[in-house]
């Protein structure tokens, strides 16, 4: 049989792509918790490594590490899940107070000869929608973490086997003395990126959660866990989570303090984006803010909630792994911010 020639090819890498996104998207309910249960256990990997540097049996670093993420997600969900019940409840009041708000501009306004339809700017922007975002964001994360007994199960199999599977994978691959950095290089990169990236990521929401109790804006704690998850989303992330708490204040307070909340966020997002995170992971692991909203689409539409809130660090596992290629190097330029192409 002769040899595909390079069209061929293509159609059959193609087809065998488009079979496996739907075999993931079928196997949603399967895969979105086993995706987060693997994120979760990197990210505490570390934790790991530094309880065996003091000699601590792995079993019982386990069990404390384990320990330490469920009080924390047990306490944030009743938290969050009170406050956002709250919150939906009174959304229909804040809803109308904000197109309160909004008239009020228009007619302001008209009194400069700067006519606009109320009705118009309210369906094609509707502060209420943008709050909605967020909330569902949350909402669906929060069904995700329903099978948090699953996750944690999962964690715990994923850290008891962390150690083996570079091994495993230089076995698997038969060939370790020509693969061995490249393997490893991949596997710690992953590891820096999601450490570095969580740790930033709630310092972002703790400095966000104590600017809102400071000016005493209504949710601070939920305000507070969505600029945690959506800060994994560069750029996009940031605006989405200061939407709604800006709106709030801006109906709550009014527009002094909504300004400060606006100036508050915008501080906190420039000193992490651009000073904190780029000294720890260096300035060439960024992407494009264009690869950025394409992957959030893309990812969720995939794989839903978690696939938005996770884009970017699984497009970021796509580039490192593609930096780490030969034939993929060329790729991971591509996907990459103008600055890292640079260096």
């Amino acid at each position: 049989m002769s040899s595909l020639t390079g069209i061929n090819k293509s159609l059959v890498v193609m087809a065998s792509l488009f079979i496996v996104l739907a075999g993931i998207k079928l196997a949603n309910d399967i895969l979105v918790p086993f995706i987060l249960a693997a994120f979760i256990a990197i990210i505490c990997n570390p934790l790991l490594k530094f309880f065996a540097s003091y000699r601590i049996p792995k079993g019982a670093a386990i069990v404390i590490i384990i320990a330490l993420v469920a009080l924390l997600g047990m306490s944030l969900a009743g938290l969050v899940g009170q406050s956002l019940n709250d919150f939906s409840q009174q959304l229909p009041s804040y809803r109308e107070a904000l197109q309160g708000k909004f008239i009020w501009l228009v007619d302001t306004a008209a009194q400069y000869n700067i006519l606009i339809d109320k009705q118009q700017l309210i369906s094609l922007f509707d502060p209420g929608k943008m709050i909605d975002v967020a909330t569902n964001m949350l909402a669906g994360f929060g069904g995700v973490m329903a099978n948090i007994f699953l996750i944690l199960l999962t964690v715990v199999f994923m850290l008891f086997e962390a150690p083996m599977l570079s091994k495993k994978v230089h076995v698997a691959l038969d060939d370790p003395q020509m693969k061995m950095q490249q393997i490893d290089r991949f596997l710690n990169s992953i590891n820096s990126y999601l450490a570095i990236k969580t740790v930033v990521s709630l310092a972002t929401g703790t400095l966000a959660g104590l600017l809102l109790w400071l000016l005493d804006v209504d949710y601070f704690v939920l305000w507070g866990v969505l600029a945690f998850l959506l800060n994994y989303i560069p750029n996009i992330g940031s605006i989405i989570a200061a939407v709604p708490p800006v709106l709030l204040a801006l109906v709550t307070h009014g527009p002094v303090i909504s300004g400060l909340v606006a100036a508050g966020y915008l501080s906190i997002n420039t000193i992490m984006g651009n000073i904190i995170e780029p000294k720890y992971m260096g300035k060439g692991v960024g992407l494009s803010t264009l690869v950025v909203f394409v992957s959030l689409i893309f990812w969720g539409w995939l794989l839903g909630t978690v696939g938005m809130l996770l884009s970017v660090p699984l497009t970021m596992v796509v580039k490192i792994g593609l930096e780490n290629s030969e034939d993929g190097r060329w790729l991971a330029t591509m996907l990459g911010s103008y600055e890292g192409a640079k260096n």
